[in-house]
């Protein structure tokens, strides 16, 4: 007999974690499925039978039983906003807030609160606020409260509010200038109503906002940390970022109290040189390079929102004729900065809301591979929330990825929201046209853009299954549960260039998981949105457990 046949056959290393009974979803398209997955420190290590899993079992392998539930690679959020979330998790939250009354009783109740607050500021807040979903302006709120200040930043950061005393107090209640693409609305005795469109019209006032100190700060990050653990998210595409920020980040990797991956694109203004951009994007791309903390993109924004009349459109505006919105940089100017970013080799992300704004990024991006070679940049335009039909095949031929957020889409037309009376009708069917783009062979990656809209994936994932026309013979936007979870997780990896280590359940890669008590393909599509996570993984350990 052959002498081989003698030796041991050496037995796995074993796991500290081994998830059985699991409804798999691998995103890995060689093997969907599995029920079972074993980690070893901050790796996958097997994924397949429970009944093979088993010999990755030692003394110390903790055994969590799925009980049939779903197990995901952990959700990758493509367009995030991790410490302007966290401070917003201070003051006001007028989110829930939609009629005047309901605003004004949530101020009044702040105020009662806080009597010793020199400022009363909020985030979250819906357009058209004013009695009977009228524009909200400074009479409004000082009816509320006079005395104090007043700063209510709109849920998409775009537009803000503020009583008589808060725009006497920065300057501006009788107007003066503004940065590009920013409004300071004035009425017809030349004063401020108190509505402020982009930051160049805010920033004044924002500025005499207290601001919470480091310590704050910190506890206010971890408690965003801890929400975004307990929402199943593993890592994000952080959508403003320098190097203080990056600092931040990394003062929380080292004390261990970073419990998800960050990605940190460099925020590009109109007043950025290109001097500026080669110096300071290289040496934050030299600096962060760890599995949790990465720089090497920039963030621009192209335009501003359609709910402000900031969003550049190709033909005018439905309930506003006389303007197509406008761009923040002159178009010499970005398509000369995006051209210097692509020649660093540097990946380019792109705020543009309307389909002019789309349509300026693309020829941007188009220039920029023909004046440097094309490469795989996998370059990004954020939101897309219109497009213009002769825009869509460009996706795939440019090879841009399209990063949306399903949340960001009204469900219904009514009242509440005022996006689709905006762009009117005719532009419905190509609003945000999620299957549209992926028909014509675009990448979706989504995310949340929190805190304009809650982080919680579960519930953007719920609204792409189940989103109807917003009228009767117009395209389905709907997506399946397949191509939603995908784009939450191996896409998304994919958009980081992280597909080779994350995004997937197999062997080798990083162990970001989420288990859901329930099998999430098996339940109601309308019932996803309820669901809660079990358990999050992040990088090997167990940073949120409901079990």
């Amino acid at each position: 007999m052959h002498p081989s046949l003698f030796l041991k056959v050496p037995m796995p290393t074993p796991a500290h974690f081994i998830f059985e009974n699991a409804r798999v979803f691998t995103a890995n398209p060689a093997h969907p499925t599995a029920e079972a997955v074993a980690v070893t420190h901050n790796r996958i290590t097997f994924v397949g039978s429970r009944a093979e899993a088993l010999a990755f079992k030692g003394p110390g392998t903790r055994v969590i039983d799925a009980n049939g539930g779903t197990l995901l690679p952990g959700f990758i959020d493509s367009h995030f906003h991790m410490l302007y979330g966290a401070l917003n998790l201070d003051g006001m939250q007028l989110e829930p807030a939609s009629s005047y009354e309901e605003l004004s009783q949530i101020i009044l109740d702040y105020a009662a609160e806080h009597p010793a607050d020199a400022w009363l500021p909020g985030t979250g807040l819906r357009y058209n606020l004013g009695p009977g979903h009228t524009p909200l302006n400074r009479h409004h709120l000082d009816a509320l409260v006079a005395d104090r200040p007043i700063y209510l930043n709109a849920f998409d950061g775009h537009t803000s509010w503020a009583n008589t005393l808060a725009l006497k107090m920065a300057g501006i209640f009788n107007g003066g200038e503004c940065g590009p693409n920013s409004e300071n609305v004035l009425d017809e005795h030349g004063e401020s109503t108190g509505e402020l469109r982009e930051p160049g019209a805010y920033q004044p006032v924002s500025d005499l906002v207290p601001k919470p100190d480091a310590v704050r700060k910190r506890a206010l990050l971890q408690k965003a940390l801890r929400l975004t653990a307990s929402l199943g998210v593993t890592s994000v595409h952080n959508m403003d970022g320098d190097d203080q920020r990056a600092a931040t980040y990394a003062a929380l990797e080292d004390l261990g109290e970073l419990t998800c991956r960050i990605y940190l694109p460099y925020t590009v203004s109109p007043d950025t040189t290109p001097e500026t951009l080669k110096k300071d994007v290289l040496a934050l791309k030299n600096t962060y390079n760890s599995d949790l903390l990465r720089a090497g993109a920039v963030k621009f924004f192209i335009d501003g929102v359609i709910e402000g009349f900031t969003g550049l459109l190709v033909d005018p505006y439905a309930d506003n004729p006389s303007t197509c919105g406008a761009a923040n940089y002159d178009l010499e100017q970005f398509n000369l900065l995006v051209a210097e970013a692509d020649r660093l080799g540097m990946q380019i992300f792109t705020h543009s809301v309307g389909d002019m704004g789309v349509r300026r990024v693309l020829d941007a991006y188009q220039r920029a591979q023909k004046h440097n070679g094309r490469r795989d940049s996998r370059h990004r335009i954020e939101h897309i929330e219109l497009v213009h039909p002769q825009d869509l095949a460009r996706f795939k031929e440019l090879g841009v990825l399209a990063s949306m957020q399903p949340l960001h889409s009204p469900m219904v037309v009514d009242k509440n929201d005022i996006w689709p009376v905006r762009v009117g009708r005719e532009r419905w069917p190509l609003s945000f046209a999620w299957q549209t783009l992926r028909e014509a062979g675009a990448m979706l990656i989504f995310g949340s853009d929190w805190p304009v809209v809650t982080q919680n994936p579960l519930r953007g994932v719920c609204n792409a299954v189940t989103r109807l026309p917003w009228e009767e013979g117009m395209p389905h936007q709907r997506q399946t549960l397949t191509d939603t979870l995908i784009a939450y997780t191996r896409d998304a990896a994919y958009g980081e260039f992280q597909e080779h280590q994350k995004g997937q359940i197999r062997a080798g890669y990083l162990a970001d998981l989420v288990l859901l008590p329930q099998d999430i393909f098996a339940i109601p599509p309308a019932e996803i949105a309820s669901l809660k996570p079990a358990l999050t993984m992040a990088d090997g350990r167990i940073v949120h457990e409901a079990l």
